[in-house]
């Protein structure tokens, strides 16, 4: 059986890169992938797959001509927080798919924020069409439910994504604090400043490496450089494009600084103690789910203000530092275990295929 793997693919995101790294690890052997990918000769170079570009009809049709199944293959696709196009993309491929007679999974997902009432209807005659759904996070479920659509909750997939060691890593100077921040219309300069300063105030404190993952460089790579240009102490901007590296990277770290939700699971499915700072409900979600320190970056947030002055942070984070913890190795096997349903979820449906 081959498998069209869509999702937000080749485009410089280490999360969206980390799910098709799951998504390949959990698959059925028994089934090919070819992935729609932003660039396709790196993702067939990177992974030994199959890759057409996303964004060539022509490709897509013949890939889709050529497969038995369709997969959404994680992350928040249908969404229009970012984008009113996402939906308009992403279900119109499902629709596509769901018409050429393929079986469609709906793998890993996050739905929302759907601000448009086009986005929530093109979202739910996708979702009702799917041969089988699994989501990440308990408001998906329940809007899914709201809808009567049947679904498998469990944590995002890469929790379930196995580690490996970095080259070279293991070199910088311990003890580590990693930082994974982007760019977001109320991470505001002012606010960036105040940051700035508490990470450096922070190293100043615990004599710390800072180490500056940029998750999309294009959208983070300047914020890790303005950083490291005001810290006195060591530190190393690291641009990991092995997600299986990256997740292993939070092994060695003591605590995490994280606006990106993958870096939030990652750290905390390497046990490590993560405060995280939210811009997005996928976010807050996981904070509360998992109890973790943070701060909201909006006032509609249900979680505290991020503090206007650098030295509430650095107290925060020194408190955490000192006093904080990691999940317990049961509740990361928990996670882990549980997460494992994504990929049933893929053979059972898988399974039905003629």
């Amino acid at each position: 059986m081959r498998a069209v793997l869509c999702g937000y693919y080749g485009m410089g995101n280490s999360g969206d890169e980390a799910l098709l790294a799951t998504l390949l690890q959990l698959l059925p052997r028994s089934v090919t992938p070819l992935v729609l990918s932003g660039n396709p000769e790196e993702t067939a170079r990177r992974y030994g797959v199959e890759a057409v570009p996303r964004k060539s009809l022509p490709a897509v049709w013949s890939a889709l001509g050529r497969s038995q199944a369709f997969i959404w293959g994680g992350g928040s696709l249908m969404q229009d927080a970012t984008s009113a196009v996402n939906p308009l993309y992403y279900g119109g491929l499902m629709k596509l798919a769901q018409g050429m007679g393929l079986m469609t999974i709906a793998w890993g997902q996050g739905i929302g924020p759907l601000h448009r009432r086009s986005s929530r209807w093109i979202t739910r005659w996708t979702l009702q069409n799917c041969d089988g759904v699994s989501v990440r996070d308990g408001a998906s479920a329940q809007l899914l439910t709201d809808w009567g659509i049947p679904c498998q909750l469990a944590p995002d997939p890469v929790w379930a994504l196995k580690s490996s060691h970095l080259p070279g890593f293991a070199n910088l100077p311990a003890p580590r604090v990693a930082v994974a921040l982007r760019g977001h219309v109320h991470l505001t300069p002012e606010r960036l400043a105040h940051l700035t300063k508490a990470i450096a105030d922070f190293q100043t404190a615990t004599q710390t490496c800072v180490v500056l993952l940029p998750f999309q460089p294009v959208k983070d790579g300047a914020i890790a450089t303005h950083i490291a240009q005001h810290l006195s102490g060591p530190y190393e901007i690291i641009q990991v494009t092995n997600p299986a590296q990256l997740k292993g990277v939070f092994r060695g770290i003591e605590l995490a600084i994280a606006m990106r939700f993958h870096a939030v699971v990652m750290a905390v499915a390497e046990g490590c103690r993560c405060f995280a700072i939210s811009y997005d409900p996928k976010v807050t979600q996981i904070v509360q789910e998992l109890s973790l320190p943070a701060w909201g970056l909006s006032a509609a947030e249900p979680l505290p203000l991020i503090p206007d002055n650098a030295s509430t942070m650095t107290q925060q984070w020194l408190e955490h530092y000192a006093n904080g913890e990691g999940l317990s190795d049961v509740q990361v096997r928990s996670h882990v275990d549980r997460a494992l349903l994504h990929a049933a979820l893929l053979s059972q449906t898988l399974a039905k295929t003629p």
